[in-house]
This record gives structure tokens, C-alpha cells and sequence, in this order.
């Protein structure tokens, strides 16, 4: 897969197990996330078109696994445990939250991703210092803070599965947005959600993302 993504992309696609992924994240080894998989694949659909996330699942937060990451991959912080199914193939935009998120690939599936310190002084992040990686089936990563990332991207005509886990409260709307002198506070989007978005994204624009990726807003093939 990660040959012909090669073969098909005026990009590099980079693998998770590469090196190249040290400074965004890792791979998690050691949980059984295989109850999550189960869930995903018995209650959950790709949608026909875009994409559908759902921040916190009840069910999926009762499973033992979840009780183990929020004790030991969290400190015992509060966490909530969701998915994102989609169709997406484009940048679209970033967002960064503050704490790690975890991702279990439920399908393959491609992420882009950036570095919070290569975002300019205008809140703007250029299209060429992002990278993109292949992130196989089954595989389950943490993406540091500093990582940017949004949706996923597939790797085939059905669409990707990808189980989000995150601080509790992540993504959901904010009670109030006010902006103030730090120039951070104008990517504040929803709780613990800062976003970047590209001007021709319009769903984040008409949610008030401020349009800070400049440049193509690319299409990966598959």
C-alpha cells in the first residue's frame, strides 16, 4: 500500500514506523484495543460523503482498555473516547489541542501532519512543511501536542474508521470565545481545539476557523 501511495502522490508519504514520525508522535504498543475495533466495526458507518466525528461514546468509554489508557497513558486525567469515519482526501486545514491524542486505525488510512513551532507570527502555516504518513490497520499512535493534524485521509474508495481518544472535553463547543492580546486565541475554536483552516474549507470557515493555511489546498490519491 505504501508503494503505490507513493507511486500515486506528488508527495512523500511516510510511513508511522519511520523515523520521520519521531518528532509527531509514536506508536502504542502494550493495550488490546481490540474491543474499540470490534465496536467500530459492528456499530459505526462511513458516511456517503465528508466526514462524521463523534467526540465521546458511551459504550466505547465502558471497555476495559479505556479504563487502562486514562490510568497510564494519561495519568488518570479524564479522557473520552470517539471516532471520525469519513470520505476525506484534502488538507483541509490543522488544528492542535493541549495533551496528546491517541488514533487506532480501524482501516488504513493517511494523516498530514505539522509542527505548532512552524506556524508564523500571522497564526499562518505554509503548504510544503507539512508531511504525510501511511498509518496501516490495527496500528495505534499518540500525536503530541505539538503536532498540527486534522481528518484523515483514505486509502480506498470506502473511506477510512478511526478511533479518537483525548483529554475529556476536547472538541465540543466553547461556552463563550472571546479573543484577547495573545495571538493564539484567534485559532480558539471549540474546547481544546485550535484551528487553522484553508480558505476554500468551507465548512471551518462558516464555523469561524481562521483561514491560516496558505497554499494548495492538496488532494491525495490512493
Amino acid at each position: 500500500m505504501l508503494n503505490r501511495l507513493n507511486e500515486v502522490n506528488d508527495v512523500k508519504v511516510y510511513s508511522v514506523s519511520d523515523s520521520e514520525f519521531a518528532s509527531y508522535g509514536r506508536i502504542v504498543n502494550g493495550y488490546d484495543f481490540s474491543e474499540l475495533a470490534a465496536y467500530m466495526e459492528l456499530h459505526t458507518e462511513i458516511p456517503e460523503v465528508g466526514n462524521i466525528y463523534h467526540p465521546s461514546i458511551a459504550e466505547m468509554e465502558k471497555t476495559a482498555v479505556c479504563a487502562d489508557v486514562q490510568r497510564t497513558l494519561y495519568g488518570d486525567l479524564p479522557i473520552q473516547v470517539g471516532y471520525c469515519n469519513g470520505r476525506n482526501t484534502t488538507y483541509n486545514g490543522f488544528e492542535f489541542h493541549k495533551g496528546s491524542e491517541i488514533n487506532i486505525a480501524v482501516t488504513d488510512f493517511m494523516l498530514v501532519l505539522g509542527h505548532r513551532w512552524e506556524i508564523d507570527e500571522n497564526n499562518c502555516f505554509y503548504v510544503g512543511n507539512e508531511k504525510v504518513f501511511f498509518v496501516p490497520k490495527g496500528t495505534a499512535i499518540e500525536m503530541y501536542q505539538t503536532t498540527l493534524h486534522l481528518s484523515p485521509c483514505r486509502t480506498c474508495d470506502e473511506g477510512f474508521k478511526d478511533i479518537v481518544i483525548l483529554p475529556r472535553g476536547t472538541n465540543t463547543p466553547l461556552n463563550e470565545k472571546e479573543r484577547n492580546a495573545d495571538p493564539e486565541s484567534a485559532l480558539l475554536l471549540q474546547r481544546n481545539k485550535w484551528v487553522i483552516a484553508h480558505k476554500d474549507r468551507e465548512p471551518l470557515v462558516k464555523q469561524g476557523a481562521f483561514t491560516g493555511l496558505i497554499g494548495e489546498n492538496k488532494k491525495l490519491k490512493y
